[in-house]
């Protein structure tokens, strides 16, 4: 089965930030565990390079537009490599490949009859870069995301239809699955029953944007730009850009995961504007919430941004990785704590798990010739084998419903009861009794099987540890597929068992870390 998912692409007025990162591993994860399963993938990611608020931002540095925007992609990439983020493609809406999918969109929108030209007058947030409904008599509104004065806009538009989708976007938005959390769906039924009403799509006197065709003075509204770098990266042969229904690969998207704060344009406009070029809108949106810090928004001002490059050096990519997969709810907003951070992270992926291999490997490789030992009875006997089964299960039920809490839950629970087991067997004392040893070889392989499956179910979360996991357990780890590696006894005992080694180093407190 093919399955396509998308992360927001991410306005390059700034360097990335832990909010981006966490979306972006969110997906990752998904990505990941779609591959797993057996299934095509198609992982988009990239950035939104056009509107007011890049050229402002450019000129305050001194820098053309473009510059600018190239030095930020850098970035952005720079930090999805260092996240071991298996992306399949990375958009720049700056590309030509970009610019002519826009234009041809366009041009099948026009066909519709969906786009007339209009005047609109507002107080706009160069910020948020749309119109905001406020009070048109009040004279120096704020804009209540940034905090910063909005601007007096009154000019001529291309406006789209917007309202002649009003009955269609009403059926999309209802159906089970297309919105989540419900929390969001809820947001946006309430949205859509006032009333939708047409949008413009174009700014004039804006050179930093793609142009409109027979409209020189006009550029294309970012929001329309941008949401259609989902289709410029899914153009099956990207050095020959022709929209058609064929020459999308993996589409519609299964999923485009973003910000919650920008679920109006992807669960309403988007849609809308698909079924206007005669295109299938996606199949499921979800809003995410926000990260604070220490119980406070994050802020320059406040001196409280955590950079992730420099959370990245301190804890490591595993580290981070599962901390903000395994303690927050994805979907609601979420709290970073580092004393939290470092108490989960040295419990679950140093203790728990670490240790857990760590020495099971050791006495195996004492006990049993450096090797896993031969246990035929482990099969049917072990107690180990049904909790597994019944942790996979929880795993994949949860995981399916990207709730990646309670499937690394469902992780730490069959780590926590191999080493449970282990303590109650107590192999070391078994051992002594050369009559025990057959008692001993079971133990000893249904713990290390233990540590397999677990290697398995880590992979979307932290695949590096995943990997260091396998490894030493002498399994290749190109190999694994849920279908294929999640059935129980599948260690050879015939492999000889790698030295262990710490798979996970413990990190030490520091409060004092990375505020600016």
């Amino acid at each position: 089965m093919k399955y396509t998912i998308t992360t927001p692409l991410y306005y390059v007025n700034d360097k990335p930030h832990l909010g981006s990162s966490y979306t972006t591993i969110a997906c990752d994860a998904i990505a990941r565990f779609q591959r797993l399963k057996g299934n095509t993938v198609l992982f988009l990611t990239g950035v939104d390079e056009h509107g007011q608020k890049i050229e402002r931002t450019a000129a305050s540095k001194k820098l053309q537009p473009q510059l600018h925007c190239d030095e930020i992609t850098r970035k952005y990439k720079y930090l999805w490599d260092k996240l071991n983020i298996s992306y399949d493609r990375f958009v720049r809406t700056t590309s030509k490949e970009h610019t002519s999918l826009v234009h041809q969109f366009y041009s099948k929108v026009l066909k519709s009859d969906d786009i007339y030209m209009g005047r609109q007058s507002g107080w706009y947030c160069v910020g948020c870069e749309e119109y905001k409904d406020v009070d048109k008599n009040d004279k120096a509104p704020i804009c209540s995301i940034h905090k910063k004065e909005l601007e007096w806009r009154d000019e001529e538009n291309l406006f789209f239809k917007l309202s002649k989708y009003q009955d269609q976007i009403e059926k999309l938005i209802q159906i089970d699955g297309f919105i989540s959390p419900k929390s969001r769906k809820n947001e946006i039924i309430n949205f859509v029953s006032k009333g939708l009403r047409d949008f413009s799509i174009s700014r004039v006197n804006l050179r930093w944007g793609i142009d409109v065709p027979g409209n020189e003075d006009h550029t294309f509204y970012v929001w329309f730009d941008a949401l259609l770098g989902y289709l410029s990266g899914s153009l099956s042969y990207q050095d020959s850009p022709e929209l058609t229904n064929n020459s999308l690969t993996n589409w519609p998207a299964n999923l485009h995961v973003i910000g919650k704060d920008i679920l109006r344009f992807h669960a309403v406009y988007w849609p809308a504007m698909l079924l206007s070029a005669g295109m299938k809108p996606p199949i499921s949106v979800f809003g995410h919430g926000f990260l604070t810090r220490e119980g406070q928004k994050m802020g320059k001002s406040l001196g409280n941004v955590l950079d992730p490059i420099q959370l990245l050096e301190y804890g490591g990519i595993d580290a981070m990785r599962w901390y903000l997969l395994r303690d927050i709810e994805f979907g609601d907003d979420g709290d970073f704590q580092m004393r939290r951070f470092v108490d989960i992270v040295n419990s679950d992926l140093s203790n728990t798990i670490g240790n857990l291999l760590n020495r099971t490997i050791t006495m195996s490789k004492k006990w049993f010739n450096n090797s896993i030992p031969i246990d035929n009875s482990s099969v049917v006997e072990s107690p180990l084998k049904d909790l597994s089964e019944l942790k996979i299960n929880e795993y994949m039920e949860s995981f399916m419903k990207n709730n990646f809490k309670n499937s690394a839950n469902s992780i730490i629970d069959l780590a926590n009861s191999a080493n449970h087991y282990l303590n109650e067997q107590a192999p070391w004392k078994l051992i002594k009794d050369v009559s025990n040893k057959d008692i001993v070889a079971r133990d000893i392989y249904s713990v290390l099987e233990s540590c397999r499956i677990i290697a398995i179910l880590l992979n979307p979360f932290v695949p590096n540890l995943s990997i260091r996991i396998l490894n030493q357990l002498n399994i290749d780890s190109t190999l694994i597929t849920f279908e294929k590696s999640l059935n129980w006894g599948l260690l050879n005992p015939s492999n000889g068992l790698n030295n262990p080694t710490p798979v996970m180093n413990k990190l030490e407190f520091n409060e004092d870390l990375f505020y600016e």
